[in-house]
């Protein structure tokens, strides 16, 4: 990639700047889930629905993916660990407002700004390990690179049910803005030098390399299945806090752990993902993802006691890390001549499809309840992972054949 010299492996340079792309995806992936224990309380304080006091979800989702189609370029043309850098910093100005917010209405444009801003963390930090990581070894790195992106689902969850059980929801934001800045920082000091000098002299380019990206008939198919999978996946899991606070009378502190546990799915993956590899395969883990995805958000529905949702939030994290790092991986391939915008694409679609999937389980929940998203998403996962394995089937064959 132009402006950024590959190494074949990642080395012990690589491996710090690695952990602190972590970090920042941390902050980050809080950032996304901070709101999913405070909807009941933001619903009562500001005097509307639980699906109207959804949009500090959905809104920040949609930002996020939207500006996805900025930060590909600015990465492949500034250096993706420079623009990291500063999505960081403003993130955390972002959050800043968002405890000051004065009404839903500031608090949803400061979640805006905020999704707008962090979109460029986990896809530039995915593409730069791309960058230097050869395909053999990159989905064990990215297996390593996500812990700080599962850690992240799991605080969020945790100190946005703490905060709004003690101080306050607005001290979540608070207490997010100080990672976020703490983060900017030691990225700025530890950063390694880049060039920047990926775009052509006419200037930046945005519709070029997505139109390259997509022209690609397997970036095609990877793009349409990891949209579906957010708006699966995440607009159901938004309101599985307030499920548990409605069905179960938990505190939101409480519903909030229960959901974290989610990270520890994720955790479980990260430990055994190199010999998943191998004993599975790609096709193995996809196959197997989507099924727990959907036994998952079975237990959530027909379980009869909120200890069946601990089970439900570890098989939830280990499903959806066998099914997404899978797809991950393939993301950092699809293009790699623009690998900075194929996986910002990746991770447009990722969020585009979770604001979609959060409006629309929004409106379901006002119409007729939680339990029919729980069962929905049940069906629908382990159709989507065995789409996913037949896609892959039929793109090695066509690959022996040729």
């Amino acid at each position: 990639m132009a402006g950024e010299p590959s190494c074949p492996e990642a080395g012990a340079a690589s491996s710090r700047v690695i952990a602190l792309c972590a970090l920042s995806a941390f902050a980050g992936s809080s950032s996304v889930r901070v709101c999913d224990p405070m909807l009941p309380e933001l619903a009562r304080q500001f005097g509307v629905t639980m699906g109207e006091a959804a949009h500090v979800v959905t809104w920040y989702v949609m930002a996020y993916g939207l500006f996805q189609f900025f930060y590909g370029p600015l990465g492949d043309r500034y250096g993706k660990i420079r623009m990291i850098t500063v999505a960081t910093l403003l993130c955390g100005v972002g959050c800043l407002g968002a405890a000051c917010a004065a009404s839903l209405d500031g608090l949803i444009a400061w979640r805006i700004l905020t999704g707008a801003v962090s979109a460029g963390i986990v896809p530039l930090s995915m593409a730069w390990i791309g960058d230097r990581v050869e395909y053999r070894q990159r989905q064990a790195t990215l297996a390593r690179f996500l812990t700080g992106v599962i850690l992240g689902v799991a605080a969020g969850q945790l100190y946005g049910g703490f905060f709004t059980d003690t101080l306050g929801w607005r001290w979540a934001f608070g207490f997010l803005a100080a990672v976020f800045f703490a983060a900017a920082a030691l990225m700025h000091r530890y950063r390694p030098p880049e060039t920047g000098a990926g775009a052509p002299a006419g200037g930046l380019r945005l519709l070029g390399p997505m139109r390259d990206v997509a022209r690609v008939p397997w970036a095609r198919v990877v793009l349409a299945i990891v949209t579906l999978e957010g708006a699966l996946v995440f607009g159901a899991l938004s309101f599985v806090p307030a499920y548990l606070q409605q069905r179960y009378g938990l505190a939101p502190t409480a519903a909030g752990a229960v959901v974290a546990v989610f990270a520890l799915g994720g955790l479980a993956y990260v430990a055994i993902a190199r010999r998943l590899v191998a004993r599975l395969g790609e096709r193995g883990l996809a196959g197997t993802g989507g099924a727990v995805l959907g036994a998952s958000f079975l237990a959530y529905w027909l379980g009869p006691g909120w200890g069946w949702s601990v089970a439900a939030s570890l098989a939830l994290g280990f499903g959806y890390y066998l099914l997404h790092n899978t797809l991950q991986t393939h993301a950092t391939q699809m293009a790699p001549q623009a690998r900075g915008t194929a996986v910002s694409l990746f991770a447009s679609c990722l969020f585009l499809g979770q604001a979609a999937g959060v409006a629309l389980a929004a409106l379901a929940v006002d119409a007729s309840g939680l339990e029919g998203v729980f069962a929905g998403a049940a069906v629908a996962l382990p159709l989507l992972g065995f789409a996913f394995v037949r896609a892959m089937a039929r793109r090695a064959a066509a690959a022996r054949a040729a």
